[in-house]
């Protein structure tokens, strides 16, 4: 199972969920996004021809972020560009979501453990504006 969740026809996030299988390769991202999400199930014996990657001059205006829920819970809550909470949704273990555009929060319901995957290089506290949630909100 997958979902997109949107707003104003902005991709704000797609989830896969743990169970989600199918044949082959299934890309879930636009081709105009800097990061890229895709599954791939290929059958034993299937070759994939050795390769390099060119060099091809990319320009990325903004981070996006896949999150891989190794163990746990992870309610993350949506908001818009303009810090308007929009939605939340739940992870669990084995589930990924790519974190495409908007803003975005997390309460871990469990404890957890999770890989994050993001475009360099690191600007430290210079990649983000963090900002009053709905779940911390004064």
């Amino acid at each position: 199972m997958t979902e997109q969740i949107t707003h104003n026809n902005q991709i704000l996030a797609i989830i896969v969920k743990n169970n989600y299988s199918s044949n082959g390769i299934t890309f879930f991202t636009p081709d105009d996004f800097s990061q890229q999400l895709a599954y791939m199930n290929h059958p034993k014996g299937k070759l994939i021809q050795p390769h390099v990657h060119n060099i091809v001059k990319r320009e990325v205006l903004y981070t996006k972020e896949v999150l891989f829920i190794k163990k746990g819970k992870v309610k993350t809550d949506f908001y818009s560009d303009d810090k308007e909470y929009i939605c939340s949704r739940i992870l669990e273990t084995g589930d990924i979501i790519l974190l495409a555009a908007g803003g975005h929060g997390f309460e871990m319901l469990e404890d957890t453990e999770m890989f994050e995957v993001k475009q360099g290089p690191y600007a430290g506290e210079n990649d983000k504006t963090r900002f009053e949630g709905k779940n911390n909100a004064k």
